[in-house]
């Protein structure tokens, strides 16, 4: 079993990247990881507030497991690093995280904006919730 505190593979890639371009690059391609939310779950409730781009997040129990959205390529790559997490833990452990270290250890928190930071602190207070 991985420890809870283990960086995973996308997190891990961004906390090797060397300087900013690396970074932007590996942070878009984690995009690609994510598996979108569908058309349907895009709603107002499953909206995030607060975030400078849109962004959806719900639980989906079809897939049994957390599934978001932005237009966004960067703040999907953030989705994608803190869904990766996420979804490798229980829901208990899920509400107790600490995804702020988590994104601070894999250097993810030194490359947001303060609006981009603001959101993502809206992103990880609805994770909890689910």
């Amino acid at each position: 079993m991985i420890s809870e505190d283990a960086l995973l593979p996308l997190a891990q890639s961004l906390a090797d990247a060397k300087g900013w371009d690396d970074f932007t690059r590996t942070l878009m391609l984690s995009g690609k990881a994510l598996a979108p939310l569908p058309l349907d779950a895009r709603t107002e409730t499953n909206a995030v507030e607060g975030c400078e781009s849109p962004v959806w997040i719900a639980f989906s129990e079809n897939e049994t497991r957390v599934m978001a959205y932005s237009p966004s390529k960067v703040i999907r790559g953030v989705l994608a690093v803190l869904l990766e997490k996420a979804n490798a833990l229980t829901q208990q452990q899920r509400e107790n995280f600490d995804y702020e270290q988590y994104l601070s250890r894999c250097q993810l928190e030194r490359y947001l904006s303060q609006s981009r930071g603001n959101g993502i602190k809206s992103v990880i207070a609805k994770l909890k919730g689910l």
